[in-house]
């Protein structure tokens, strides 16, 4: 795990707290930026400010609210959330979590959870981008198919030439296909063209 994850740990005892990012700091193959969050009052603010990746949190922080409620409002949609568990809890309460540790838990356990709950948040993201061509780039994949060349594209969609190279290199980028044929594939499973508009 290569990238600089941005954690943010937030619960009211200032030994947790401490300890718990003691040993995020010291887990090997980790690099963290941690934020250190002390009361409830301040998280909603920390949070939509900093947008950590993961947020380390004693459940009794937020209560009963929606945690999906919570990343909406700070605007950290993709944040995953892990309960910090340091008493008896409902069962109810900790299903909107991604993940639980405990007091208990090793430093190896804390490892594959935030190993686990990164590769999930790098595949949502990747999925994300695949399927969110924009209104214009589905225009442009849907005149491609019918075989138009860029610059008939562009007279078409009253774009420069140059316009139009820069959707096609976006598209691919997110689509991860490079060829006219395997964009026609993907206009006729998305239902973007109908097969008889396809130019074979």
């Amino acid at each position: 795990m290569n990238r600089l994850l941005t954690i943010a740990v937030a619960d009211t005892s200032v030994i947790i707290r401490n300890g718990l990012v003691s040993l995020l700091r010291h887990l090997n193959g980790i690099r963290v930026q941690i934020i250190d969050i002390a009361t409830a009052d301040s998280l909603h603010e920390i949070l939509t400010l900093h947008k950590p990746d993961i947020l380390i949190v004693n459940p009794l922080l937020i209560g009963y609210f929606s945690l999906q409620q919570m990343k909406e409002t700070c605007k950290c949609l993709n944040m995953k959330c892990i309960a910090l568990v340091s008493t008896i809890m409902d069962q109810l309460l900790l299903r909107q979590y991604d993940e639980q540790i405990s007091l208990y838990d090793t430093s190896e356990d804390l490892y594959k959870k935030i190993e686990r709950l990164q590769a999930l948040s790098i595949e949502v993201t990747v999925s994300e981008e695949q399927q969110s061509l924009s209104a214009r780039e589905k225009e442009i994949v849907i005149c491609v198919v019918k075989g138009m060349t860029n610059r008939e594209i562009a007279d078409k969609l009253f774009l420069s030439t140059h316009t139009v190279i820069t959707h096609r290199r976006n598209i691919a980028r997110k689509l991860q296909i490079r060829s006219a044929s395997g964009l026609t594939v993907y206009a006729i499973v998305n239902k973007l063209v109908e097969l008889n508009d396809v130019n074979l």
